[in-house]
């Protein structure tokens, strides 16, 4: 009799841990990300600024984050694909995304912009204006709809590098005339990158920005997409982004 009262308790027991695993194990979130300095980077302090802000949202709501860093590319495929993430970020909004993904609540902004050479500033008031420029992109981001739209359609001659170092790379030993890239990007990346030492004083930002984009979490499409936005939403509204960003951005 007692060992059966002790069988029972152990299976009790047993089965009281495997829940709690299993509970503990539900309140993670796994998002793949990509090294994004100073919005993403497994070696940023708070894995960067982004990464900051959407721990500390799902933190407010008894969620765990962890973040899997990768090529662009990769990142994306992995957070489409893959059932072990939840979705990828930092991202930029477009029509098509909206299709393909749940796309959350706004994480942040982003000044998008244009890097060019010193000395060879130069004076755009429209999209349009940069068509006598190869302009620089990097494979796979989202720049803004009426960019994207003229290349598709051929009208903006790009050329296309792996990542923003290579983009700038690339401006720098004049192979594109210009570089799509985020001002802090841009910033932090000439400062650190060691393969860019040689072009800090020969590279500068346009004065013009392209657009203040916001950026979101590609959640998977369907049901869980949606619970997963919708928990970070909530999230969001419990903790300040804008000081958050200002913070790891050293703003």
């Amino acid at each position: 009799m007692l060992l059966n009262k002790w069988m029972t308790a152990l299976g009790l027991g047993v089965s009281l841990l495997a829940s709690t695993a299993l509970a503990a194990e539900n309140k993670i979130i796994t998002i793949a990300s990509l090294e994004w300095p100073p919005y993403t980077g497994a070696k940023l302090p708070e894995q960067g600024a982004s990464v900051a802000v959407v721990k500390a949202a799902f933190k407010a709501m008894g969620y765990e984050l962890r973040v899997n860093f990768y090529p662009w590319s990769r990142a994306v495929e992995l957070g489409k694909n893959d059932p072990g993430f939840a979705g990828y970020f930092p991202e930029y909004f477009s029509d098509q995304l909206a299709k393909d993904f749940e796309l959350s609540e706004p994480i942040g902004t982003g000044p998008l912009g244009l890097a060019q050479r010193k000395g060879e500033g130069y004076n755009w008031s429209k999209v349009a204006d940069l068509a006598s420029k190869k302009v620089g992109v990097v494979q796979d981001y989202v720049n803004t709809d009426e960019f994207d739209d003229r290349v598709a359609k051929k009208q903006q001659p790009v050329d296309v590098a792996l990542d923003d170092t290579k983009n700038l790379l690339k401006l720098g030993g004049k192979r594109v005339d210009l570089a799509i890239v985020d001002k802090n990007v841009f910033n932090y990346l000439m400062k650190t990158d060691p393969q860019l030492a040689s072009f800090q004083s020969a590279l500068e930002m346009n004065p013009k920005i392209l657009e203040d984009k916001k950026l979101y979490i590609c959640f998977k499409k369907g049901a869980k997409g949606k619970e997963w936005a919708k928990i970070l939403a909530e999230g969001l509204k419990k903790i300040d982004v804008n000081a958050i960003m200002q913070k790891q951005l050293g703003n």
